[in-house]
């Protein structure tokens, strides 16, 4: 029997039209339950009796002329998710894994199958999804081969340290998780015909001379630096990925992955974030590398999560840029979060580790035109929510 799909629905208000060509959708697709089975079907039929509109199509159907039959609804563009299909996730314990698993269940996936050796990720991030039979965690270390049975639609590859802490302390980790754990992630893909979704990082631009970043710019990376076995590790893993591609025919996406934040970042993973949020709530001194005039972008995890789950249902397969351009210095950052968290000491520097970019900032150009994606929650929203996580573990 073949599955209904579930609906994600835009807001009117954003969708390219004959007036208004240009508009991009701010908010992420949303699974809208509330409404009884026969509204949602008036919905979906007043929609695919649009010209043009059809079950799945990438672009948006036509507005129907009102929304009547359902009072006080406001959404008109309707496109099918993951409906009915099985999803695998590697890093799916991590910190942007399990948003990304919860988002895929919320868009009425089949199955959900997390696979995480908990190196840097943490079962507690999944403990709540455990409810869902759909959902399954799959202890693992992805650079061993996977012996998973069963169909895969799309595999999103997250399975990787990322923080220089993390990647310090564990280098060979790093380097096989690029290496070795992308290819058993390609290897799958080819082998389920699903699509591949690499998570791969803006530090494959290195120390940048060109700024903002453009997805053509091909970085200013030290290979033997203290930060290369990330860089480098990401950077085979985009060429790994590409080469899959062109010369075995697997179905992938690169989503480049500037500096995110939110709930269920680890305290002491040694990220800009979780510092000095942790310092703020303990009134500590905040700890700046560098003089702090160096820049950097802070996308929230929603808004990410949004683009890697475009990204996977769209079929652009060069890179991708996912970030929120809003660029600010580290000192600015600092300010923003005493100002969130209403205390925190002085700002205390400290030597800038070697190979720390001095800019950081994305073009999503890319996103915005393929994807429809931009950011849309705002860094004081962000922190507010980043914030209350943290009070609960500080």
């Amino acid at each position: 029997m073949t599955k209904s799909p579930v609906w994600a629905i835009w807001p009117d208000s954003k969708v390219p039209s004959d007036s208004n060509p240009s508009a991009v959708n701010p908010r992420p697709p949303t699974v809208h339950r509330p409404h009884t089975p026969a509204a949602l079907t008036a919905i979906q039929s007043r929609a695919l009796r649009r010209p043009g509109a059809r079950m799945g199509c990438s672009k948006p159907a036509l507005p129907p002329e009102s929304n009547d039959e359902v009072p006080g609804l406001c959404y008109t563009t309707v496109v099918a998710t993951f409906s009915g299909k099985r999803v695998m996730v590697f890093g799916g314990a991590g910190f942007v894994g399990s948003h990304l698993c919860e988002r895929l269940l919320a868009d009425g996936a089949a199955g959900v199958v997390a696979v995480d050796n908990l190196c840097t990720g943490a079962e507690g991030n999944v403990a709540h999804l455990g409810k869902d039979a759909r959902f399954e965690l799959v202890r693992h270390d992805v650079t061993e081969p996977l012996g998973l049975q069963g169909p895969v639609d799309v595999l999103f590859n997250l399975a990787s340290p990322a923080s220089p802490f993390d990647y310090a302390k564990l280098w060979l980790e790093t380097l096989r998780a690029g290496a070795l754990g992308t290819q058993h992630a390609l290897e799958l893909a080819e082998k389920t015909g699903a699509v591949m979704l690499q998570a791969s990082t803006s530090e494959v631009y290195g120390d940048p001379i060109v700024h903002p970043q453009v997805e053509s710019y091909t970085g200013n990376v030290d290979c033997t630096g203290p930060r290369a076995v990330y860089d480098e590790a990401k950077r085979y893993a985009e060429t790994l990925v590409m080469g899959f591609h062109r010369h075995r025919g697997v179905k992938t996406r690169i989503a480049r992955i500037f500096n995110t934040y939110g709930p269920r970042m680890r305290l002491q993973d040694g990220r800009v974030v979780p510092a000095f949020v942790s310092q703020a709530l303990k009134g500590q001194d905040f700890t700046v590398f560098g003089d702090g005039s160096q820049t950097r972008c802070f996308c929230y995890v929603a808004d990410l999560v949004d683009g890697l789950v475009r990204l996977a249902l769209s079929d652009v397969t060069e890179p991708v840029n996912l970030g929120n351009p809003e660029e600010r210095t580290i000192r600015e950052f600092a300010e923003a979060v005493r100002r969130a968290v209403g205390g925190g000491g002085k700002i205390v520097t400290k030597p800038l580790p070697q190979g720390d970019p001095k800019v950081r900032r994305p073009d999503i150009t890319r996103a915005k035109t393929l994807l429809g994606w931009a950011p849309k929650v705002g860094l004081d929203e962000g922190l507010a929510r980043t914030i209350e996580y943290f009070r609960a573990v500080v």
